[in-house]
């Protein structure tokens, strides 16, 4: 596990409440960005913040799912990505089973995401 990982080796995705929709269903293959570059992007609890301000500014209606990374296996690569730091990506698909909490989005008071 990667030290930048949340409490308890949780990663985080941000999904909108129809991609939500979907993983409760069965399976996330992916946002449309997800699906453009061949893996589903996560974020550390210290990227999120900044996950949200690039990609999601604006938008309402967002969830915040905290995945585990013990339950993804070999799927998750830490590679280098914005700012020259290393992100987890997923190659495959995100199961509800994986997801250990969930919350709607919600800034902190110090400008963070709080974490579900």
């Amino acid at each position: 596990m990667d030290e930048t990982a949340g409490r308890g080796g949780c990663v985080y995705k941000i999904l909108t409440e129809a991609e939500f929709g979907a993983l409760r269903a069965g399976s996330f293959e992916g946002a449309p960005a997800d699906l453009a570059d061949g893996y589903i992007h996560l974020s550390t609890a210290t990227q999120l913040a900044g996950t949200v301000e690039k990609h999601f500014a604006g938008q309402s209606g967002l969830v915040v799912a905290a995945v585990e990374l013990a339950a993804l296996g070999e799927a998750v690569r830490w590679e280098v990505a914005r700012g020259g730091q290393k992100f987890p990506h997923l190659y495959g698909r995100l199961s509800m089973a994986a997801v250990v909490a969930h919350a709607p989005l919600t800034r902190a008071a110090d400008g963070g995401v709080e974490l579900p």
